[in-house]
């Protein structure tokens, strides 16, 4: 006899056709919402929609394997209205672009109804993801947020060596390092600011980076005591690992907790259920809340299962 379905859950998510099976996050939360027997909807940013004041989407009930040569099989698809979801996670990786926005208010309607929507849709409205940590400035670097080449060529002068990054970026791409006397200067700034028309942020380089960027996961307002320390390889100021870099799980340290500790309240308030702090050295760079990463690093290489502790922590708040 089968198994009472617990809770009904949507994803929202890039193609899972595309994912890499080793590394990638929203499969590790199916795979552990599926062993608890949760129905799972599998869904698109284009497959949400608006009739009327009613939420729905062209959903697909999908099942997950720890197969890497077959991790998926979808076996109904339903016009589905949102609101009898229990929860949705909204997985959709940068950049946070109109249709992104678009989609936030919809799910807005969706958690006006009860639904449970990881995370919160006026939080990924109000929070970019690089200028968040403005809000915690006691622990973060110089940082600079502009479009005018006159202010970030100030901010170099005065730093000697800094990092230049889009606001809207994701896996390391368009990060540059600059040097005081660097000859590309003046071309990198019109660049990234398309000429003084986008604002990016430049931040104070940070020599531990060559030591790793630390990714820490908070859930639901408590970090987990593991972190992956993504290390650049060798000529690389990246860490990413979707840049070439490489992980390594490790405690947090006295640092990172005083860190997260700090963050973690604001964070649940806000509704800002699962996110990744990226710390280097002592330093606050990043706060990803879109879709945050490294679930599976450190699950294979530590103790202690995120995924649990997030499906643990979304049946506690579901009272189920």
């Amino acid at each position: 006899m089968m198994e009472k379905i617990m809770i009904k859950l949507g994803i929202i998510m890039d193609s899972i056709k595309s994912i890499n099976f080793f590394k990638d996050s929203s499969l590790a939360i199916l795979l552990q919402a599926q062993k608890r027997n949760y129905e799972i909807y599998y869904m698109e940013i284009n497959s949400i929609y608006l009739y009327k004041s009613t939420p729905k989407a062209i959903a697909k009930i999908i099942n997950v394997t720890n197969n890497s040569k077959n991790w998926f099989n979808f076996y109904e698809k339903i016009d589905i209205c949102l609101e009898t979801l229990d929860v949705i996670l909204m997985r959709k990786d940068p950049p946070v672009n109109n249709e992104f926005i678009y989609v936030t208010q919809i799910l807005e309607h969706v958690e006006n109804k009860g639904v449970l929507v990881i995370n919160k849709p006026s939080s990924l409205r109000n929070y970019n993801e690089k200028i968040f940590i403005s809000w915690f400035e006691k622990y973060i670097p110089n940082t600079v947020v502009s479009c005018s080449y006159d202010v970030l060529y100030d901010f170099l002068q005065k730093n000697n060596d800094i990092i230049i990054k889009p606001l809207d970026g994701m896996g390391g791409i368009s990060i540059f390092r600059v040097t005081k006397n660097d000859y590309n200067i003046s071309v990198i700034i019109e660049q990234i600011t398309n000429f003084g028309k986008q604002l990016c942020m430049a931040q104070k380089y940070i020599p531990e980076i060559t030591l790793g960027d630390k990714r820490i996961l908070i859930i639901n307002g408590k970090p987990a005591p593991y972190c992956l320390y993504r290390i650049p390889k060798s000529g690389e100021t990246r860490a990413n690992i979707a840049a070439g870099g490489y992980g390594k799980v490790k405690k947090l340290s006295k640092n990172d907790w005083k860190i997260s500790n700090a963050i973690s309240p604001f964070l649940k308030k806000n509704g800002l259920f699962l996110v990744g702090l990226d710390i280097v050295g002592n330093y606050l760079t990043e706060i990803n809340i879109t879709s945050p990463t490294c679930i599976c690093q450190i699950e294979k290489e530590s103790s202690i299962s995120i995924t649990k502790m997030l499906l643990n922590s979304i049946e506690e708040y579901l009272d189920i």
